[in-house]
């Protein structure tokens, strides 16, 4: 493990070595990882890992360089040469909102440490899951996949921050697939924490349920297609957003898109007035969260939508100050290989006021949509796959039904959200792609929403 003091004294000399740049930032990680996987009923892999290495960060007259190390002795070098690369770029001027110094060093709060927990106790818990699954008839396969981790990063820049900060993580992926001759479907679950190891515990009924459901599947009729009222559960519906809206928020996607610059117009409207969305690191206990980002920007809650309207996007230091905006605290990097780029934390539709048993009263004939089973978009189109789907009929949820997929416009689907329930709920098992950067840690969530004239297709 890496030594506070040594950090900063081995980073305050290699920022005054590499003199000359705009704008210098270091960062030095210490991270640890353990796994455990199966496939059907064999222990596939289990194992950890320990990682410790940096990066430095350079801009120069609007150009970046930037230079990844595993040796520490290194981080003198390797600040001079991101320097060098970006004097080779920058031919304009470094444009960054004005940092504050920081000074502080950020312990994790947990509940249940998973680091306490040996492999061994892990292991026989995941032993007991997979007997549950295999104890359904018709299982031909399942799959289940572990993880925690611990890192602390240290980040230190040109302008005089220092910054510790710890942050634990925590995965659980178990799916269960059920055959009947031809027919093959499957359900699984998806959770996470920011280091609570209590979410991983107690989910034999649910993994029993969740068993019986894949079976229940095999034999449950298809949805007709066309346009249908539709209601999303929250993890659904938190998808949706995270990735139909979410990305097309990230303001360095935005400042080098045109055409998406034109639709992403603050105070366009996109939606009624009960429609709120928001996205912040400082919505505190969740896989996004943090207190500074990876530019050592204190995190922010950011209103992207409020009240039905476009108010504001994600940034990082570089994209705010050339879009005339303030920052977000939206910086991240996955680790230390790459630069911090702009990133969702915790993305949420905001609750309304209409109970559940409300939302779907008045629906005569329409689909509850749950879970989520993979899905595309490009730019502001979409396709997202439900997991598990029943029928509404004369306003109660019916009869179980095959999954469907669900497409549209982002925006006409922004406007076509009618109601929105009062019961927020999370998806924290979910990790974000982008820039060849994932799972980067993120959560997202909304409360049942309902969707007029939604596109549905049978699969």
């Amino acid at each position: 493990m890496l030594d506070s003091a040594s950090v900063r004294d081995r980073m305050s000399h290699a920022l005054k070595k590499a003199g000359g740049a705009d704008y210098l930032e270091l960062r030095l990680e210490d991270s640890r990882s353990r796994r455990i996987s199966y496939r059907g009923k064999e222990l596939e892999d289990i194992g950890g890992a320990f990682s410790t290495g940096g990066c430095a960060r350079a801009a120069y007259k609007g150009g970046w360089g930037f230079a990844s190390l595993n040796e520490i002795d290194h981080l003198p070098e390797k600040a001079a040469q991101a320097l060098r690369q970006a004097k080779l770029v920058g031919k304009e001027e470094t444009r960054l909102v004005a940092g504050n110094p920081v000074q502080d060093e950020v312990a994790p709060t947990l509940k249940k440490d998973p680091s306490s927990f040996p492999l061994s106790k892990i292991k026989s818990l995941l032993d007991e899951y997979n007997e549950v699954i295999w104890s359904t008839p018709h299982i031909q396969t399942s799959v289940i996949s572990y993880g925690d981790g611990q890192k602390t990063v240290y980040f230190a820049n040109s302008e005089g921050s220092f910054i510790r900060q710890t942050r634990h993580d925590v995965t659980l992926r178990i799916s269960a697939v059920a055959r009947d001759g031809g027919e093959v479907q499957q359900l699984g679950l998806s959770l996470g924490s920011n280091g609570d190891f209590g979410v991983v515990e107690g989910l034999h009924q649910q993994i029993r349920d969740i068993a019986g459901k894949a079976v229940r599947m095999l034999a449950a009729p298809k949805v007709s297609g066309g346009e249908k009222t539709v209601v999303l559960d929250p993890i659904l519906a938190g998808v949706f957003i995270h990735e139909a809206f979410g990305h097309l928020s990230e303001s360095d996607f935005l400042y080098e898109n045109p055409k998406m610059r034109e639709v992403m117009v603050l105070g366009r409207r996109f939606g009624g007035n009960h429609l709120n969305v928001v996205d912040g690191a400082a919505i505190p206990g969740r896989r996004g969260s943090f207190k500074y980002d990876d530019e050592g920007v204190p995190a922010t809650r950011t209103h992207l939508i409020k009240e039905g309207i476009l108010v504001g996007r994600l940034h990082s230091r570089e994209t705010a100050a050339k879009m005339g905006e303030g920052v977000t605290g939206n910086a991240r990097a996955i680790d230390y290989h790459f630069q911090p780029i702009v990133r969702m934390t915790n993305t949420v539709i905001e609750p309304g006021r209409t109970a559940f048993e409300d939302l779907i009263g008045d629906i005569k004939e329409g689909v509850y949509a749950r879970n989520w089973f993979g899905g595309t978009t490009s730019m502001e189109m979409f396709t997202f796959a439900s997991a598990e789907t029943y029928m509404v009929r004369d306003g109660k949820v019916a009869e179980m039904v095959r999954p469907v997929t669900l497409s549209g416009n982002v925006f006409r689907t922004l406007e076509q959200i009618d109601a929105i329930g009062n019961d927020l709920d999370m998806n924290e098992g979910g990790g974000c792609g982008k820039g060849g950067q994932m799972p980067l840690p993120v959560s997202n969530g909304s409360p049942h929403i309902r969707i007029q004239r939604c596109l549905v297709g049978g699969h």
